[in-house]
């Protein structure tokens, strides 16, 4: 799968240093200039409610784009399964797993996030340790076969973008924080408890955070 315009390993530091007020400090948190392979965590106060409480993965993040998918918005009502029935794809097989809005951006378009026991050769990119992004026919035809599907995946309409140096700016002004993914974030079903959980895994609590205005 070839990078995408639109919208990196670095560690995180344990003990998040407080701001006045009891927010926290996301230098503190977000530590490097490339977040490809992180996730993304929406700063409360998100001046756009498709990123409110928002957890996303970061798919590509370079000089001059960034791209990721939303984890944790399901889309009401929509299933692999009824989502397959609606593009004539064949349903036998399919999960009943829901189908998540990942981004505002090309939101006809399916992006299967997945584990890496999966792959197409050129389509399949590799996001970070253990996971991959897929956006072929041939990944959807996947998923209605349990010999050939992924051994954990999300499928997500559309994706969220950012041009150059937009993401940076971003972080500089506090709109997101970043930890380390897991596959619990990635592909568990508990998506009100996903942008707390990924919180405490930078040692943040809902309450010691300040609103702050941003954009995404």
């Amino acid at each position: 799968m070839g990078k995408r315009r639109s919208d990196t390993d670095g560690p995180e530091n344990d003990d998040p240093v407080p701001l006045a007020g009891g927010g926290v400090d996301p230098s503190a948190v977000v530590d490097s200039d490339f977040l490809e392979g992180r996730l993304l965590i929406a700063m409360p106060g998100i001046d756009d409610p498709r990123f409110d409480r928002a957890v996303l993965m970061v798919c590509v993040h370079d000089d001059g784009q960034a791209m990721a998918i939303t984890v944790n918005r399901p889309l009401e009502g929509l299933t692999v399964k009824s989502l397959f029935a609606k593009l004539g794809i064949q349903t036998d097989g399919a999960p009943e797993t829901a189908v998540l809005f990942g981004g505002p951006v090309e939101t006809v378009r399916g992006y299967v996030l997945h584990t890496d026991d999966y792959s197409t050769t050129g389509s399949t990119l590799r996001v970070a340790p253990g996971v991959a992004l897929t956006d072929t026919r041939e990944v959807l035809d996947a998923l209605t076969d349990t010999d050939r599907r992924p051994r954990r995946f999300a499928l997500a309409l559309g994706y969220a973008g950012w041009g150059a140096g937009q993401l940076e700016r971003e972080l500089q002004e506090g709109v997101w924080l970043a930890c380390d993914p897991d596959e619990e974030l990635l592909f568990g079903d508990d998506y009100e408890g996903k942008w707390t959980r990924a919180l405490a895994k930078i040692g943040v609590t809902p309450d010691r955070l300040s609103t702050q205005a941003g954009r995404a």
